[in-house]
Parts: structure tokens; C-alpha cells; sequence
């Protein structure tokens, strides 16, 4: 059975396409959104979801969060002795994800659907299919993000020849992506965003204001407050979502500081974010040649979402209401596990066919004629365009700088910017050419680019025949075979707890972080609730266990909804 995954900066799913339905399969604790978020132990395991969570503020130089926002680059994280890639991170979660299925359906998946930002980059996509087979599974097939909204919603059965725009705000990317719907086919027509602009941005938003509001300096906290006031940021930032004023109360070197918002002032300090939203989707539009009233439906999904701030940007640019029946933090998945029973051919479902665009422009650097004998170099020129729906083959004709030229140096670049050194570089290809005049030595530069990212560059010489190729699989950030073998043994050498231990794990975990974040009297009962639960840990019985673990959680449920215990 090959499964669905959401893989999110803030959390992750997973879940299958049985019986005619998308269902979504719980974690050890019983939740449907595991916290992307890992941890190391002091004796080394590997701790993933909840109880990681909790470790960004009692452990935080252990633990690590929002790593998707890296993934394509090299960026290591120390934990514990070792140093992690971004793809060995989302590994671990798509392990723990793989764990949970492997109880709910009494084997363990070899095959998934993983969802992706649609304006990922190439290497950001490569590494993504790395994640997956580092935790073990082959990735059938990555499904952009909107195009699983569309799924989720059965935009499909319900449309016809009609457009549909996707807003996708996630924790750490924002998506927009216009679909066109015919005839049983899901095509992406237009697709935009920032990959580096979501809800942890309007976090960070908040943190940056209580700095200023209080006159303090980020730096100068502590790594434990810090955590705490990403936690107590987050938490006031979902209140405001509500339309509910918030406040974000902390200690610092045992003084309060404390920062009051309701939603008009939360709107001011998060005006130059919502400014940034407003490029894609028009840029998107533009490229698509559509109008506001062209669109037959707006549709909003990601956990970020919910902030009033879209909903109120996409009706005033488009001049309608969006849809959000489908619970925001799981549309992504239940679109992934229709992905998945349309790969795995489940007889309960219409085919539909699902098309992609190349997110982002492909070409060469090239060199310009100015008049009077002068050249510009480093010019990007694009030969195959954003939003050209994949596959696609595109051809070029160059020409060498000067007569005296024996080769052509092909450097091959991914982007938007004028300047090729702006732009990711992919590699490059060299090619030889005859003497002669430069008008008579033309190269047929073709570049050819699939629905799994892999771009092959073909150089022909026009007077000689000579074809050279250049295959792109790696992508800025790749690894080497060799190292990926390497660094697979690593990963399932590491040690994680049982999967019946995790929510005495995640209890420990949540008390310890209450333990941090409290003072005085309030400490010395956390202190207390928590050697209590090791002592009850120490029988090995475990309906006893059990017992103990709920009263620590509601006892930890009191102290957080209505204070001091």
C-alpha cells in the first residue's frame, strides 16, 4: 500500500486512501499532526513530535525545528555528536510517520506520495526524495501542495473547465498556485510564492515587537527564555487568529516583561509580511492572464491560514470569500492519500489526471553585444520559462564571443534574476566548436526537463554534428552516492524509543518544560509531579503507568489553561 505525506515545516502526516476515503492514522499519542521537530536525548536516542517540541525550551541546543526551510542546502545542525543535513531531519520524521502507519495497517509502507511546496527548487525537491529514501521508502511520486488542496477538496468531480486558485500558508513557505480543471485533468497553469515567507514569520513578528516594546535584545536572552518566547509568541498569535486579544508575559533574569495585542495592532507590525503575500498571487495571475472574476473558486489551506490576514488580502484582490471546510492543517495530507490510491490505481476512484508546471525559469549565462566592439557577461537567458507545463523540451541557438573561440562554455542556471550569478547555478557543459566565423559555428543548446526534476542538457554543433549532454540529478545541496549510502547506515543505526513508551516520553517532556518555564512554589510542584512519574515508571506496571500519566497530563492541563496549581 503506498501512503500519503504531508511533510510540513510545522508538522507532518501521514495516512493511506482505503474503502473510497483519505484516512489520516494517528500518532503514538493519538494526535494527527506530529511537530517536524527532533531532539536527542542524553544517551542519544532520537526523539521525535510532541515530546521534541517540548525540548525546544528544556533542551533547546538538543533539539531543532523548522529544518524544512533548509532543505536544498548543505546547512548542518549539531545534535548531540553529530551534525545533520536537512534531508536526515525530515528523514527521521518521515521514520516516525512510517512507524505509525506500520501499527495502523499491520505492515510496514515501502512506497509514498510526498507533498511539496510548489515553488520548491529543484534541489529542494531532490532532497525531499532523499528524506524519504533515508527513512527507508521509495518516493512514488512529490505532489505539489496545491494540487493535493485541489484533491482534498474533489475539485475534480466538482469543476469543469474552470480555473481555481490555491493559497497555501504554511509554517514556513506560502504557495500560490492557479489550476486548471478539464476532462478529468488537474493542470497547474501558474504557480508562484516565497519560500521563505509563512507562519513562523508572523511568529517571529510577534517575538521582534516584545523585544522592542520591552527594550530588550534577542541575543541577550538566555537559550531557554528564547524558546520560551517563540512558545509564548506562537500561542498569542493563535489567539489573535481567533480575533481574541493576546499577551505575551515572560521572565527575564527574574523580572516580567509582558507585551499586550489585539487584533488591529497585530495587523500593524505583521503589515509588511501580508505586503510580501500580495507578489505572488498577482505575479501568479499575470502569468496565468487571468482576472479576479475569471476564477471559479479561491481555496486557503495550511495551518497558517487561519490568520485573518489572507482571507482579507485574497477578497480584496479578488474580490471573493475563500473556501475552508477541509480542516486547514490536514487538507495537504487528505489530498497526498488521494494522490496516493490514484497511484496505487484504487478502483473506488475516477482517473484523474495530474499535471505539473517547472516552477521556476531554466537557462544558460550568456554574453551581450553593447555596439562599438563592447560586451556585457553574466546575462541569464531563459530557455525554458516558469510555468511551462512539464514535460517540456525547449531549443536555442548560441553562437561563440569571437572568432579565435574553440569552445563553448554552457553554465547552466536556475530563477528569475537578470544576472546569472543571482540565480542557483546547476552545472555546466563544455563543447568544442571548429575554427571559422563566428556566425558560422551555431550550437543548438536543448534542454529538456521531466515531471521528476531531472534536466538534461543537450549541446549539438551545427557544422560538425558533435552532441555533448549534461544530466542534472544533483542539484545545488545533492549528495554523492557513496555519502548517501553512508549516511543511510548512520541514520538507521540511530537508537528511538518504542513506540509504547512515547507518551510517557512526551509526559516527561512536557513537565520538564513547564518545570523551566515556572518559578517559586509553581517549580517545586512541577519538580514534584515529575519525580512522582518516574516513581510510578520505576514499577514497570503499567496499568499503574497509564493511571499516573493522565493525572500528570490533566494536573499539567490545569496548571497551563488556568494557571498556578
Amino acid at each position: 500500500m503506498i501512503v500519503g505525506i504531508d511533510l510540513g515545516t510545522t508538522h507532518s502526516l501521514v495516512g493511506v486512501y482505503e474503502d473510497g476515503a483519505p484516512r489520516l492514522i494517528p500518532n503514538a499519542l493519538g494526535k494527527l499532526l506530529t511537530p517536524s521537530v527532533v531532539s536527542v536525548g542524553e544517551d542519544g536516542t532520537i526523539l521525535v513530535g510532541d515530546a521534541a517540541r517540548d525540548r525546544l525550551i528544556s533542551h533547546p541546543q538538543a533539539s531543532v525545528a523548522s529544518f524544512k526551510r533548509w532543505m536544498g542546502s548543505r546547512r548542518e545542525t549539531r545534535l548531540g555528536q553529530r551534525a545533520y543535513l536537512p534531508e536526515e531531519l525530515s528523514a527521521l520524521v518521515i521514520r516516525s510517520l512510517l512507524d505509525d502507519a506500520e501499527v495502523a495497517l499491520g505492515h510496514r509502507p515501502q512506497e509514498a506520495v510526498i507533498s511539496v511546496p510548489a515553488y520548491f527548487s529543484d534541489a529542494q525537491r531532490r532532497a525531499t526524495r532523499r528524506a524519504g529514501e533515508l527513512a527507508g521508502v521509495r518516493v512514488e511520486r512529490l505532489i505539489n501542495e496545491p494540487t493535493a488542496a485541489a484533491l482534498a477538496y474533489g475539485l475534480a468531480q466538482k469543476l469543469d473547465d474552470a480555473h481555481v486558485l490555491v493559497l497555501d500558508l504554511g509554517g514556513g513557505t506560502f504557495d500560490v498556485s492557479i489550476l486548471e480543471l478539464f476532462d478529468g485533468v488537474v493542470k497547474v497553469h501558474a504557480s508562484a510564492g516565497d519560500n521563505y515567507l509563512g507562519g513562523d514569520d508572523f511568529t517571529e513578528a510577534i517575538e521582534k515587537h516584545w523585544l522592542s516594546e520591552n527594550e530588550l535584545r534577542g541575543e541577550a536572552l538566555k537559550p531557554h527564555e528564547a524558546s520560551q518566547l517563540r512558545q509564548r509568541a506562537e500561542a498569542a498569535k493563535r489567539t489573535l487568529a481567533m480575533g481574541q486579544p493576546a499577551e505575551v508575559a515572560l521572565y527575564v533574569d527574574g523580572k516580567l516583561y509582558s507585551l499586550s495585542l489585539d487584533e488591529s495592532g497585530f495587523e500593524q507590525i505583521v503589515a509588511p509580511l501580508v505586503t510580501r503575500m500580495r507578489s505572488p498571487i498577482e505575479r501568479a495571475m499575470r502569468d496565468a492572464g487571468l482576472r479576479g472574476g475569471d476564477l471559479a473558486e479561491v481555496v486557503m489551506v495550511g495551518g497558517a491560514s487561519r490568520m485573518q490576514q489572507l482571507s482579507k488580502l485574497a477578497a480584496r484582490l479578488l474580490g471573493r470569500l475563500p473556501l475552508r471546510h477541509v480542516a486547514p492543517d490536514e487538507a495537504i495530507a487528505h489530498g497526498a492519500c488521494v494522490a496516493a490510491g490514484l497511484k496505487a490505481r484504487d478502483e473506488t476512484l475516477e482517473e484523474i489526471i495530474l499535471t505539473d508546471v517547472c516552477p521556476h525559469s531554466l537557462g544558460v549565462a550568456v554574453s551581450m553585444e553593447l555596439g562599438q566592439g563592447m560586451r556585457s557577461h553574466g546575462h541569464f537567458d531563459p530557455i525554458i520559462e516558469r510555468n511551462c507545463t512539464v514535460p517540456v523540451s525547449r531549443v536555442r541557438e548560441y553562437f561563440p564571443v569571437h572568432d579565435q573561440q574553440n569552445a563553448i562554455t554552457l553554465r547552466v542556471y536556475q530563477g528569475e534574476n537578470p544576472w546569472a550569478e543571482n540565480n542557483i547555478a546547476l552545472g555546466e557543459l563544455e563543447v568544442p566548436v571548429p575554427p571559422g566565423a563566428t556566425q558560422e559555428r551555431g550550437v543548438d543548446v536543448r534542454f529538456t526537463y521531466d515531471i521528476n526534476g531531472v534536466l538534461q542538457v543537450e549541446a549539438r554543433v551545427q557544422k560538425t554534428g558533435i552532441v555533448r549532454e549534461l544530466l542534472l540529478m544533483q542539484g545545488d545541496g545533492g549528495l554523492s552516492e557513496e555519502e548517501a549510502r553512508k549516511r543511510l547506515a548512520e541514520l538507521a543505526g540511530l537508537k528511538t524509543h518504542p513506540r509504547d513508551e512515547q507518551p510517557n516520553i512526551a509526559a516527561l517532556a512536557r513537565a520538564e518544560r513547564l518545570y523551566v518555564e515556572s518559578l517559586g512554589d509553581e517549580r517545586r510542584h512541577v519538580q514534584g509531579l515529575i519525580v512522582e512519574f518516574q516513581a510510578a515508571l520505576a514499577t514497570q506496571d503499567k496499568a499503574f503507568v497509564a493511571r499516573q500519566r493522565d493525572a500528570l497530563l490533566q494536573a499539567l492541563d490545569q496548571y497551563e489553561t488556568r494557571g498556578p496549581l
